[in-house]
């Protein structure tokens, strides 16, 4: 029996090709796939530029971001049957290490990432370990499930480590999907939230996800408002999902005295003046990255509770016969969250 799958073999190019479906091995499970979301980081994979380990010769299935349904299960599985609506997990880890014994399978020393390390979910079926798997509610769609894999996560994660609350005016700056997720998820926690972007569009969209205030960087002047509208306090808490050296800025300096802020978009050099923006202010600086595993179930229940408009995040899907009309939308910039569903 073969199925379809994704391929990059580099330089922007993109190939579907036929593939003998997989078996699942000892303690894994096979995944019928019903939606599988593209991100960002899959871009280095469709350049050809990606450093791990796994991609270098362009011969890994994508797609980190998977939701489906399991159709057969190896040899000692025990918590996931055939029929079981699952997410998978992104990290593979050695299992017995601490940080994957406390669901942070992403900081073991042996960590691997599926869609890059091994085969992922741009594809008709996937096999994954059991302990990868991530049990869906009734009430939730496959795409939603899809896109809470990774941005809907992370952004909760962060959100729950910061203490965000009804007390709080939250800043959230990039309004992509993590963004937009971001005010999602703080609305539902019942904060005050002001959206940041360069771009009207996204911010129309912040706008109907439940942002109080919507800020254009292009047109306002960022801190002023921000104090207008705190009445000169300053911002309870920032979060910066775009990465922007300006942003992760405007992040730290829009926050009061023992305010609390979270990078979450991926930056490799920042110029700071620790003096004036955190030490003379006392504030609590993180970065977040990801969730750990077991804290899904708790994630699924705040979406379905709260009726989280996650799929408003998703402003194109594509069938897998359209990967290489989907990849290159997504790397002009032409689509926004894009997943690829089957029927």
């Amino acid at each position: 029996m073969t199925m379809q799958a994704v391929f990059f073999p580099g330089d922007k190019k993109v190939e579907v090709r036929e593939m003998e479906i997989p078996k699942p091995g000892q303690g894994e499970v096979l995944v019928q796939l019903k939606a599988s979301a593209i991100c960002r980081s899959d871009m280095s994979l469709y350049y050809g530029t990606s450093v791990f380990e796994g991609t270098k010769t362009g011969c890994t299935v994508p797609g980190h971001e998977p939701a489906g349904v399991i159709k057969e299960v190896g040899a000692g599985v025990a918590n996931f049957k055939s029929g079981d609506r699952v997410a998978v997990y992104l990290a593979l880890g050695c299992g017995e290490c601490a940080h994957c014994k406390s669901g942070y399978k992403m900081f073991c020393k042996e960590f691997k990432c599926i869609g890059f390390d091994s085969h992922g979910g741009d594809a008709d079926y996937m096999v994954v370990p059991e302990e990868n798997c991530m049990r869906l509610p009734d009430e939730m769609s496959y795409i939603t499930a899809a896109v809470s894999t990774d941005a809907v996560g992370t952004l909760y994660h962060a959100q729950k480590r910061m203490a965000i609350s009804g007390r709080d005016t939250l800043v959230i700056f990039g309004m992509g999907p993590m963004g937009g997720a971001g005010v999602m998820i703080a609305k539902g926690l019942g904060a005050t939230v002001i959206a940041v972007d360069m771009l009207d569009e996204r911010l129309e969209i912040a706008k109907e996800l439940g942002a109080d205030y919507t800020l254009n960087g292009k047109n306002v002047d960022i801190l002023a408002e921000i104090r207008k509208i705190t009445n000169d306090r300053g911002a309870d808490a920032a979060i910066d999902c775009s990465g922007s050296p300006f942003a992760e800025n405007d992040a730290l300096n829009s926050v009061r005295a023992h305010g609390r802020v979270a990078f979450i978009g991926e930056n490799k050099e920042l110029k700071i003046h620790p003096s004036e923006q955190l030490i003379r202010k006392q504030i609590t600086v993180m970065g977040s990255w990801y969730f750990p595993i077991q804290e899904f179930d708790e994630i699924a229940e705040f979406i379905v509770r709260k009726q989280l408009p996650v799929e408003k995040l998703v402003t194109h899907t594509f069938t897998l016969e359209e990967a290489e009309k989907a990849f290159k939308l997504f790397d002009e910039r032409k689509t926004e969250k894009a997943v690829f569903v089957w029927e």
